[in-house]
């Protein structure tokens, strides 16, 4: 029976069957068609007020008497560390902007601003951020938590472990670290350390989202744990590998892996020194030198001279200071420098 139409007759009684029919059966039968037509009426006037709405679902919402904690990293790699481990349950800011040089940079008032408001301030250590002092004592944040992420950490104190770089003309800056190379998080085993040291500091601030925490830095751990595998992997075909950087940061990479890094100018400048193309030239004969590595977005057009006459292709290699801010992007960013890395090594 259909509701939602004119009611129709129901049924059809015939001469044949009237008879047999009792009088009081069809004044019952009449009736049943009354209700039954004044039922559908009423159900067609319902849904004519009724509106079907789409199953919704519940979205999560963060306890307004419990607000997040609010984590300060200081660059790009603490910023993934500390992001992956915190995930939803803090929030996470950084203060270098991506791409920005740590060692000699400027602190600005909304870096004052963001750890006046902080209750943990993460950082690399190792003498690295070395404005942090004077900004720290500017913020005025007496419940503010530091945390040393290399804390554990036996840093080297070689600028690099075969040949020191040299200091041409135009290189201003000074690069020398009086607590040890501070590029640990190049490794990444040591990567791992820093991630747990994140995570303890983080538990002690914010001690009801301890479980979130250590899932999620469990979590990325496995990840470091993974990468290290594959460079060992990797790398182990292609021992005592020489190449040539222009920045000071990958010692604990090369230890870790068998490989020996030659820094020989710290930074990459527009030019380099006479004294500094020697060098390469004579550190590339006496080291059996792979290839030479570039930071990337360096255009250094008298590098890539060079490695022409050298007969070696200029690759590209990243301290990982700059990127986006997806914690993933360390695992990218590595696995870009391994490829590199075997190309060369080969």
């Amino acid at each position: 029976m259909e509701c939602n139409k004119a009611p129709r007759k129901l049924y059809k009684i015939s001469s044949k069957s009237s008879s047999k029919v009792k009088g009081g059966a069809i004044s019952l039968l009449a009736l049943l068609v009354l209700l039954t037509t004044a039922a559908c009426s009423q159900t067609n006037n319902n849904q004519v007020t009724t509106e079907t709405s789409p199953p919704t679902t519940a979205t999560p919402t963060t306890d307004p008497g419990k607000p997040r904690i609010k984590a300060v990293a200081t660059f790009l790699p603490m910023y993934w560390f500390t992001k992956a481990v915190a995930g939803d349950a803090a929030e996470v800011e950084i203060l270098i902007p991506p791409g920005t040089e740590v060692h000699d940079y400027q602190a600005t008032p909304e870096n004052v601003k963001a750890i006046a408001t902080a209750n943990v301030l993460i950082k690399n250590g190792l003498g690295l951020e070395e404005f942090l002092e004077d900004t720290v004592k500017n913020a005025q944040n007496a419940n503010l938590k530091q945390v040393d992420a290399s804390k554990g950490i036996k840093a080297l104190n070689e600028i690099s472990p075969v040949v020191e770089p040299v200091k041409g003309k135009g290189h201003d800056h000074d690069h020398e670290h009086s607590a040890g190379n501070p590029h640990v998080w190049l490794d990444p085993v040591l990567a791992k350390q820093q991630v747990t040291n994140i995570r303890d500091a983080l538990i002690v601030a914010d001690p009801a989202n301890k479980a979130t925490y250590e899932a999620n830095a469990a979590a990325y751990i496995k990840q470091l744990d993974d990468l290290h595998n594959e460079f060992q992997q990797e790398l182990q075909k292609t021992p005592n590998c020489t190449f040539i950087t222009f920045h000071d940061a990958y010692p604990y990479l090369a230890q870790r892996y068998n490989l020996k890094q030659v820094a020989v100018v710290e930074v990459p400048e527009d030019q380099l020194a006479p004294s500094d193309v020697q060098k390469v030239v004579n550190t590339v004969k006496k080291y059996n030198v792979k290839a030479l590595f570039n930071e990337p977005g360096t255009d250094n057009k008298l590098l890539a001279s060079l490695s022409k006459d050298l007969n070696l292709t200029l690759r590209e290699i990243s301290s990982l200071e700059a990127g986006d801010n997806d914690p993933q992007s360390y695992f990218k960013s590595m696995k870009s420098n391994l490829e590199n890395l075997q190309s060369a090594c080969k």
